[in-house]
């Protein structure tokens, strides 16, 4: 069973359908929308601030989601995939983004919808990642729109998390 914990008398709250590893760890003031699947060893730490995540996201294996105290929550739109071990702090990821393994998305960064930040990209704090664009690099830079081809696999990967899902109903 996932580890959830009440952190200075908040708890998390989620919609129906969220699928949680055993070993995740959610804490403190976090919302989170339907269908929304958390990983193994994932870890979304809301106890400085606040984090919003919305309908059918899947935060993957190893990924960390957390926020600055008195300064920036994190909020997380609807079919957002963050990758495994990607580090996710204090921004705004708009909806129907994929977030690469290993990633880091720094405070007050603001991702726009379509958009992809390529593995190991570093989004440095403050950056505004443009809507439909592929973002590369460390620092991350646009390297190109994202194209239909793009748009499919960020679709795609939004609708396979919760199948996944359902592959451990019952087995853990």
């Amino acid at each position: 069973m996932a580890l959830i914990l009440e952190v200075q008398g908040k708890t998390p709250a989620f919609g129906e359908n969220c699928w949680l590893a055993p070993n995740s760890t959610i804490v403190g003031d976090v919302a989170m929308g339907e269908n929304c699947t958390v990983w193994f060893n994932a870890v979304i730490r809301g106890d400085v601030n606040e984090i919003k995540i919305g309908n059918d996201t899947n935060i993957q294996d190893g990924a960390v989601i957390h926020c600055t105290y008195q300064k920036s929550g994190t909020y997380i739109g609807n079919q957002v995939s963050i990758a495994h071990n990607a580090v996710v702090h204090g921004c705004i990821i708009h909806d129907r983004v994929l977030i690469g393994m290993g990633a880091i998305v720094m405070d007050g960064a603001v991702i726009h919808s379509g958009a992809v930040i390529a593995a190991g990209a570093v989004v440095l704090a403050n950056t505004i990642v443009e809507a439909n664009s592929i973002y590369a690099g460390m620092p991350a830079k646009k390297v190109k729109d994202t194209g239909e081809a793009m748009d499919a696999v960020i679709t795609r990967t939004a609708k396979n998390y919760p199948m996944y899902a359902s592959w451990f109903q019952g087995k853990i």
